[in-house]
């Protein structure tokens, strides 16, 4: 079934869920990904808008080192990484990242220079020196400082942009990290996610930052408020929840209006809700997948 075909919205909704729950009934999906005992909000997806689906797993498979999934009898496919899940739709994408609410997304790599050369190799764009301040020493794509991280910036198919840090200690050779906004209320944006999402306040590389279990949300500056994600490469971002519906009440309570209410899906013992935070950042709220 291509994702692309016009039917009714809700139907289609219907079809990702059921997409996203043969994947995880798999016994070598990546069980960790979904795991309540973490806390009661985690990350969980990534939704990625594009009219070259097989660019797209280039880049994240070849490029990037994550795994193929086959949802099912489908045939459809999801690309995993240890903890979170790229899924691709497609639909053409109005810009990409950069000049949106949610400039870029992070991973961690136990070797960023084996991953920037094999990037390179592939013929993708190191972006690092225009986006990094020149404290940093930047070659062959890698930037470095004085008691600083290891990083890097690739630009991908659709102009998303990755970040990469090296963390010679970390479980995975690859794994998530973080978002990374661009807004100018980086602060407001702080206190927003920790009073909705739990997320514990704090810094990140000098700038207002929130920590989940799995997870990194910096809020990183902009002089000027920037584009909503819907409809962009990166359309939406997802979190696992545990009790949903308890959640979207408190949410309501607090005058969080949802794009998609709360709704339960008994036949996939799924509930789902979307809503747009006040700065434009699409945002999908799942429950179940950590018991499917």
């Amino acid at each position: 079934m291509n994702p692309s075909t016009k039917i009714n919205p809700f139907l289609a909704l219907l079809f990702h869920l059921f997409l996203v729950s043969s994947f995880l009934a798999s016994p070598s999906a990546l069980a960790q990904l979904y795991s309540a005992d973490k806390g009661r909000v985690i990350y969980g997806h990534h939704h990625i808008n594009t009219q070259n689906l097989d660019a797209h797993k280039r880049f994240w498979l070849e490029g990037l080192g994550g795994e193929t999934r086959e949802l099912g009898e489908t045939g459809r496919e999801v690309i995993a990484f240890p903890d979170v899940l790229v899924f691709l739709t497609e639909a053409s994408p109005t810009s990409g990242t950069r000049g949106t609410i949610v400039n870029h997304v992070g991973f961690e790599t136990t070797d960023i220079y084996a991953d920037v050369a094999r990037l390179q190799a592939l013929g993708y764009a190191m972006i690092t020196r225009e986006e990094l301040p020149e404290t940093y020493e930047v070659i062959d794509g890698i930037g470095q400082r004085v008691a600083g991280n290891t990083i890097a910036y690739v630009l991908g198919p659709d102009d998303i942009k990755v970040e990469l840090i090296e963390n010679k200690e970390i479980e995975y050779n690859i794994q998530m990290h973080h978002i990374h906004w661009a807004s100018e209320a980086g602060e407001e944006m702080r206190a927003w996610y920790a009073e909705h999402l739990g997320a514990i306040s704090g810094l990140r590389i000098g700038q207002p930052a929130g920590q989940l279990p799995n997870v990194n949300l910096t809020f990183g500056p902009s002089e000027t408020r920037l584009a909503r994600t819907q409809g962009t490469v990166l359309d939406h971002i997802g979190f696992e929840v545990n009790d949903l519906k308890a959640l979207c009440e408190e949410l309501e309570a607090k005058g969080i209006v949802f794009d998609r209410p709360y709704a339960e899906i008994p036949a996939l013992g799924l509930a789902i809700a979307f809503f747009t935070d006040p700065w434009g950042t699409y945002v999908e709220l799942t429950e179940g997948l950590d018991s499917i």
